[in-house]
């Protein structure tokens, strides 16, 4: 149970609940002990009358006062059994609650690249299933676990003081009983561990399937779709059935050792009834509600053992995310305000997935305000400057300073905080357009939002929707074309009004005359701010007061667009090529 060890910090938090708890099972569980020993005093007031030891008055009486007290105890009984639940059910769900944002709130500070390394599918899973077999083992294992130690703790004395040699007989059963449970109990470790990794990847599948299933759709590919996921499920199914099985041994061989306890009461019991070694019938009657007593608490602990083994090999699964360290690390708390100086000095990167050498010795200034256009081919390392510029990888070597400091030392939120990035691939909440606009600054008004929308030419697009811009995108925006999106995610970072502007290839989805009147919109919204515009267009980057362009992760060429546009070379070339297209 080492693994489950993570949660102890949970049950420090929530101890006096617990202890409560513990107490109130307890407290149910000495009310229901009752009613043994006054089924037993009665069946004992009906022999004594037989005999006529008693006369049918007190005989009557006393059944009265007896049945009364069973009744008393067993609503007594029933009322803490009530409590109980009410504080330790309580409990798992304040654990699974705390568990699922600690585990939510490590996603967030990891790095990019874990999530390249890792399936979304999986990632939920985690969060979800997982988080649930495990609350299973900190409420009903936790609860049921306590009923069963505190059962065992009372009737087994009680048992072996009313009658020592019945009660040895009778208990017979239940060492065989631990040892099965401890064989089998390795089986279902085993077996849960695989059942909860083939989740993952049962979930990662059906993730990716609706998240593609346009491209699914496009390509009419469901029969075969369909037919890999029915491969999946059977296998999972046989993964399930081979667990399942195990567990199934539990109950038949508990039932079979109390049902073996039971008939060792009756007839060891009658046997020493009859020499006269037993007093009373009643004791008897009394030892069988102490072993049915004991069928529930025998039967849960294999129950117990395979939600406890499922919920260490789910919380293992846990902690193997847990104890992932982000590459990427705020090494200072303090706020450090941004004006927007970027500096880059020799800087290289190699991607660690792909062993990619995305920028080789990388060199140039960008100075407060100024605006900067990126051209090159694909893979040339466009996107990796951006990227880099807020921080989602560290470089290898070099450094990247803002405002005349290495990067390193700037307070990362305040970093990321003075940065409005309009990636290449929009991306869009499945929320209102209004919303997914104020996603960058949610405290803005509505004149804001339809502001920037206009400024980002979206606005008599968005009003043309039936519900405007209270309209609820799909999934990821799906609903709207792709120059919509970009046009959304620009007004996103226009009404964040950040001190640097990172635009990734962000009007690649629109037409050349949309995009001549958002590059206009743009320079004013940005005017005294550092803004950088990644393109595969000379239209995006002829007004910016400063190129680049790259090839294969080296600067090639630097300059303004007249300067670039009066000698050989890749510049040019492209500038009159993407000319000629225009003109034909």
């Amino acid at each position: 149970m080492k693994e489950l060890k993570h949660l102890n910090k949970y049950f420090k938090k929530y101890w006096l609940k617990l202890l409560v708890g513990m107490i109130i099972t307890v407290v149910a569980k000495i009310f229901q002990l009752v009613m043994p020993s006054y089924v037993q005093k009665s069946i004992t007031t009906v022999e004594n009358f037989i005999k006529g030891e008693i006369t049918q008055e007190l005989a009557k009486e006393r059944l009265l006062e007896f049945i009364l007290i069973i009744i008393g105890a067993a609503l007594l009984s029933g009322f803490f059994t009530f409590l109980m639940r009410q504080t330790i059910i309580y409990v798992s769900r304040y654990i699974e609650y705390d568990l699922k944002n600690e585990i939510f709130d490590h996603y967030q500070f990891l790095s990019l690249s874990f999530y390249k390394k890792n399936r979304t599918g999986d990632l939920m899973n985690r969060i979800s299933e997982d988080v649930s077999q495990v609350r299973m083992y900190t409420g009903p294992a936790l609860m049921y676990g306590i009923n069963t130690i505190t059962l065992f703790a009372c009737i087994i004395p009680i048992m072996f003081f009313t009658a020592p040699t019945l009660a040895a007989y009778t208990l017979i059963p239940l060492p065989i009983l631990s040892v099965l449970i401890y064989q089998i109990s390795k089986v279902i470790h085993k077996r849960s561990t695989v059942v909860q990794e083939y989740l993952s990847t049962l979930s990662t599948f059906t993730q990716e399937v609706f998240s593609g299933v346009s491209v699914i759709k496009a390509y009419a590919i469901e029969p075969q779709i369909n037919e890999e996921l029915k491969a999946l499920a059977l296998e999972g199914k046989q993964k399930s059935m081979d667990l399942a099985k195990v567990n199934a041994w539990f109950f038949p061989l508990m039932i079979l050792l109390i049902g073996i306890s039971n008939i060792f009461v009756i007839y060891i019991g009658g046997q020493q009834y009859i020499k006269g070694e037993i007093a009373s019938v009643g004791v008897i009657a009394e030892f069988v509600l102490y072993v049915n007593m004991l069928t529930w608490p025998v039967a849960i602990v294999g129950w117990l053992t395979s939600i406890i083994q499922r919920a260490e090999a789910s919380q293992k699964r846990i902690n193997e995310f847990l104890k992932e360290r982000p590459e990427i690390i705020n090494e200072v708390d303090e706020d450090t305000p941004i004006k927007g100086k970027i500096e880059f000095k020799n800087v290289s990167y190699t991607y660690e997935d792909t062993n990619i050498e995305a920028l080789k010795n990388i060199s140039f200034t960008i100075e407060e305000g100024q605006t900067v256009a990126i051209l090159g081919k694909t893979g040339s390392g466009k996107s990796t400057i951006l990227d880099l510029i807020a921080r989602l990888y560290d470089v290898d070597s070099g450094k990247i300073l803002v405002d005349d400091t290495p990067i390193k030392k700037l307070n990362l939120t305040s970093l990321r905080k003075s940065i409005g990035a309009v990636p290449q691939d929009a991306f869009l909440f499945s929320d209102s357009i209004r919303n997914n606009i104020k996603f960058g600054n949610d405290k803005a008004s509505d004149e804001d939002v339809i502001q920037v929308a206009k400024s980002a030419v979206v606005h008599n697009n968005i009003i043309e929707f039936n519900k405007q811009y209270d309209t609820v995108l799909g999934e990821r925006g799906i609903t709207l074309s792709g120059g919509q999106k970009q046009r959304i995610s620009i007004a996103r970072a226009l009404l964040k009004d950040p001190e640097i502007y990172l635009f990734d290839d962000c009007l690649s989805a629109v037409d050349t005359e949309t995009e001549e009147t958002i590059l206009n919109n743009l320079q004013k919204a940005s005017k005294a701010k550092t803004t950088i515009i990644v393109s595969h267009r000379v239209s995006s980057a002829k007004n910016a007061d400063k190129i680049l362009v790259l090839d294969q992760g080296r600067l090639l060429q630097t300059g303004t667009h007249e300067k670039l546009n009066s000698v050989e070379g890749y510049y040019k070339e492209l500038y009159l090529h993407q000319l000629s297209e225009k003109e034909n």
